[in-house]
């Protein structure tokens, strides 16, 4: 017996999308090109929690730090892990109007390995060549499938080409993909599956506004990318990039970043002989060394920590909310 379909509308935008009983009201936004606010699509982080106006879902299992109980019988839902039951209204919460119709409809297709390189003692560089291109914007990211299971981890592209995805991937210990980069597991040749593109860590186009990126560990990658695809399309907005590392053995791709569109600005957490920079929390650092920022888009990205950190700096320097665009970098090691 066929799944049946129901009509969800998004207000107040107005977008109407058919979502089988199946599916989740946030795949179904991907495969028809909306590109709704999301992040560990797996109901652990509430970036999807969204407000029912009229109707009905059924809820896969989720977290409850993500939509606590109360949440739920008051109309909250997340769309990552909602299936509808019948038409629906849902009011959107957290939305970007100049994104939202400029999504790539996911796709899942193979790739072959062609480099696995240390860039630090625990970043790898991982390069794939995709068996057909896979167009994706800048700052995006797809699941990679964990070879021999039916589980995945998702990884943002430090490039900018369909024809070859690049990524800076932290391994700790336990990682269940990370792991396999560190001891050697995967190798140039093997095959790996991945799934999207994803994500809505983005440029925003019309913007004028001063870009102001912070960044830490394997968090480079997106910014890296935005950066790459600035250069490559003549973006002059005036940018500035603040990366935090422990050591000076722990700072990457730094030659490359002093040629890109930005003043690169690297801090060590710990002390290094010799180091002449920035020391301190790169928190620290931006609020020693930046002025009024409350012009700006702040991208940021790295581990959670650090992530929350620095959006509360920048939310009391100023920042509006809608101006804050980050990523978070999680693991599930030791799941």
């Amino acid at each position: 017996m066929a799944d049946k379909t129901h009509t969800v509308r998004f207000e107040p935008v107005g977008i109407e999308i058919e979502v089988d009983e199946s599916e989740t009201i946030l795949n179904a936004a991907f495969r028809q090109g909306i590109m709704l606010m999301h992040g560990c699509k797996e109901g652990q982080c509430s970036a999807c929690k969204s407000f029912i106006l009229d109707g009905e879902v059924d809820l896969d299992r989720y977290s409850t730090f993500a939509l606590p109980d109360f949440e739920e019988a008051e109309g909250w839902t997340l769309l990552c892990r909602a299936h509808p039951y019948s038409d629906m209204e849902i009011e959107l919460i957290n939305y970007d109007e100049e994104i939202i119709h400029g999504g790539t409809p996911p796709r899942t297709i193979s790739t072959s390995v062609e480099a696995v390189e240390p860039l630090t003692s625990d970043i790898f560089f991982l390069k794939l060549k995709p068996s057909e291109p896979l167009e994706y914007k800048a700052g995006q990211y797809v699941d990679i499938r964990i070879p021999g299971t039916e589980h995945h981890r998702s990884f943002s592209m430090a490039g900018t080409s369909p024809d070859s995805l690049e990524f800076m991937i932290k391994a700790y210990p336990g990682g269940k993909f990370s792991g396999l980069l560190a001891d050697g597991s995967v190798k140039p040749g093997d095959e790996i599956e991945v799934t999207g593109p994803y994500g809505v860590f983005t440029l925003r186009p019309s913007s004028p506004r001063r870009l102001l990126f912070i960044g830490g560990g394997a968090g480079m990658a997106p910014i890296l990318a935005l950066l790459r695809s600035m250069q490559e399309n003549g973006i002059d907005r005036e940018a500035a990039y603040y990366y935090g590392a422990r050591t000076e053995a722990d700072l990457f791709q730094v030659e490359e970043l002093g040629t890109l569109p930005c003043g690169f600005v690297p801090a060590l957490s710990e002390d290094s002989n010799g180091w002449k920079g920035e020391s301190g929390l790169i928190t620290d650092v931006v609020d020693r060394l930046e002025g009024d920022v409350a012009e700006v888009d702040a991208y940021v990205c790295g581990p959670p920590p650090m992530v929350e950190a620095a959006i509360a700096l920048l939310e009391a320097k100023g920042v509006p909310e809608a101006h804050i665009y980050y990523d978070k970098f999680t693991t599930t090691a030791d799941e």
